[in-house]
């Protein structure tokens, strides 16, 4: 773990997509806009939403189809409020919070978007996990642990940069609204029928509350985070006519792709009214019951595949953006980066362990109600995310120009207390359900403390914006307002570390080791052996690897001490990190000279990081000689 030395989100590929290149025409400039709301979208149809897409068209046909245009509008514009505080204030939502709310308040909001982002993976693994069960027939065990796998998967799409990526997303995206529109075709749905469902009504109570939950399970929080991190991969103009262009372009980019997550969960509903609730199967809500039952009702097993090729390919899409969530959010609250790889591994064990804790402790049968316990813990932090950000965007200091109009700002604000209340609802509804049937009175009264501290909290984010003595606004720099400089040059080494591996490099480390030492200075040469005799026997070894290593090592300091310099040698054994981690420890050394060969990519795993290991194992100054 090291602290962020950038202010930027996204720091490997901000503004990595030129769209200003004169050599491109006219239309390629518009088109490289076009690939963040994609990666944005997949968060609308992933695994988390079939399950209410599912129960609204088996349990009431095509009536609630209106719901879904209604939320699709809500997401528009929510989404689009978020890709403009990246454009203008060239800031995330996680960073945009750091600078306004107090340390307390920022350490509460970050520890709610990794439990969001968590919960959402969660709904992920348990998607992909059915959907490879459904298709190959594996244990559900097995494919929860399968998941795992792709964190090397997103590492080698970041690697091939960010278009790259939203193509493969894309691609995915294509998969799954082609799966359903074979599947809706063999349906065939009455179109009449289809267009009735535009219209807003609600049968009955129950639809309500399936309305409910359809709305609530829409708008993810960390999708507000995604956009407007995402929207920065792009290089535009910062002049005013430039930043409205790049409004105006991501805002149809928002609007094309967030209409293509409405169509697939549009494709569910309608597939599930035109083979459940015709049929009288008004019982259908969960995806293995919909799986099983679809060949019965279709009369293709084909179709049925197809089902559990689209579930898998939303699992895979909406697991990667989640990913890149949670980094938007360790970086922007914390100003702490780690490892891509031990980050992804953190986020998915956190989803991992408890379903599979779940699957083995109670059986396969219990996780569509993890998936349900998955959407009621994102319903609860989605205020955190939409309430800042609709403080952020309207406020004129540090939008200027470009802050949302009040017609705008009423919308926003309207739709943020409907997805409140409606979420409210549905955890309130939950939590009597249990208070009526448990006589648990240490969960009886945790669910009390943490709704009193949620009511409390919500109340807090949306008042101190408002303040009208609120301090200044915070910016995120990495360090505190420096002190005067105090001019006092370091004195020259008089005992320099300096590390060989008897390559071409060796001569640059070595070269560069004498310009730093005072007169007298004595040059100390490590070099590992990491022989496996070498490792067991340490000084008595006498394999082949260990003694050309001392004679090679030997030949060094001979020839610097034929040039007058006072050298020695040290010949480390086993691990490389911290064999020489031990002989700087155990000696006077004042500066450590450590060539770097630049391995990138799939050489850095297989030989590690060296250099970055050993720095947080020393406490003296380190000078790297790049190849």
């Amino acid at each position: 773990m090291a602290r962020h030395h950038s202010e930027i989100s996204l720091s490997e590929v901000h503004q990595s997509v030129d769209t200003t290149l004169p050599q491109k025409s006219r239309w390629r400039r518009v088109l490289a806009f076009f690939g963040p709301a994609y990666l944005v979208s997949v968060g609308y149809m992933d695994p988390g939403n079939w399950a209410t897409d599912l129960a609204g068209g088996s349990q009431f046909g095509y009536s609630l189809l209106w719901v879904l245009v209604m939320s699709n509008i809500m997401a528009l514009l929510l989404q689009s409020l978020s890709a403009r505080l990246g454009i203008v204030r060239n800031r995330d939502l996680a960073q945009a919070n750091r600078e306004t709310y107090p340390q307390k308040i920022n350490l509460a909001l970050y520890i709610l978007a990794e439990v969001a982002i968590a919960a959402t993976d969660l709904a992920e693994i348990l998607g992909m996990a059915i959907g490879l069960q459904l298709l190959t027939g594996m244990p559900l065990i097995w494919g929860v642990l399968i998941t795992a796998l792709d964190t090397f998967l997103l590492m080698a799409l970041q690697r091939l940069g960010m278009r790259k990526l939203e193509a493969f997303i894309i691609g995915l995206i294509f998969i799954i609204g082609m799966s359903f529109l074979i599947q809706i075709i063999v349906a065939k749905p009455d179109p009449a029928e289809i267009v009735s469902g535009f219209v807003p009504h609600l049968e009955n109570d129950t639809a309500l509350y399936i309305a409910i939950g359809i709305i609530g399970a829409t708008v993810m929080p960390h999708n507000l985070y995604l956009h407007s991190a995402l929207v920065q991969t792009r290089k535009f103009n910062t002049d005013e006519k430039s930043i409205k262009k790049a409004l105006k372009l991501n805002f149809i980019d928002s609007a094309v792709a967030l209409n293509m997550a409405f169509l697939v969960n549009a494709a569910i509903l309608i597939l599930a009214a035109a083979v459940f609730y015709k049929t009288g199967r008004s019982d259908v809500g969960e995806i293995k019951q919909a799986y099983e039952l679809l060949p019965q009702q279709l009369g293709s097993t084909f179709a049925a595949k197809l089902f559990a090729v689209a579930l898998i390919a939303a699992g895979q899409s909406s697991t990667i953006t989640g990913t890149l969530a949670g980094q938007i959010v360790m970086e922007g609250y914390l100003r702490l980066r780690i490892n891509p790889i031990v980050r992804r591994l953190i986020t998915r064990l956190i989803a991992v362990i408890p379903a599979a804790l779940v699957i083995l402790i109670n059986g396969e049968k219990e996780v569509d109600s993890l998936l349900i316990f998955s959407q009621v813990i994102l319903s609860m932090q989605l205020g955190f995310a939409v309430i800042p950000l609709i403080h952020f965007v309207s406020d004129k200091a540090t939008m200027g120009k470009f802050v949302i109009k009040p017609v705008v700002k009423v919308s926003a604000w309207l739709i943020t207390f409907v997805l409140v209340y409606l979420n409210t609802r549905l955890i309130v509804e939950q939590a009597a359900g249990y208070f009526t049937t448990s006589d648990n009175l240490f969960w009886k009264s945790l669910i009390v403390l943490g709704g009193i501290g949620f009511v409390a909290l919500l109340f807090y984010t949306t008042y101190y914006p408002l303040q009208k003595k609120k301090t200044a606004m915070r910016k995120i720099t990495i360090h505190n307002q420096p002190a005067a400089l105090e001019i006092a040059p370091v004195a020259a080494y008089h005992t320099i570390a300096i590390t060989v591996d008897f390559e071409e490099l060796d001569q640059q480390v070595i070269n560069h080791a004498l310009s730093q030492g005072a007169p007298g200075c004595v040059f100390i040469l490590i070099h590992i052996t990491e022989s496996v005799a070498g490792a067991a026997n340490y000084h008595e070894s006498a394999d082949n690897e260990t003694t050309s290593d001392k004679e090679f090592l030997n030949n060094y300091v001979t020839q610097l001490q034929q040039k007058g310099y006072k050298a020695e040698a040290r010949l480390g054994f086993g691990n490389t990190v911290d064999s020489i981690a031990k002989i700087i420890n155990e000696s006077d050394t004042e500066l450590l000279v450590i060539g770097a060969h630049g391995h990138k990519g799939f050489k850095d795993l297989i030989y590690g990081e060296t250099i970055n290991n050993l720095r947080h194992l020393i406490k003296i100054p380190v000078l790297i000689v790049q190849s």
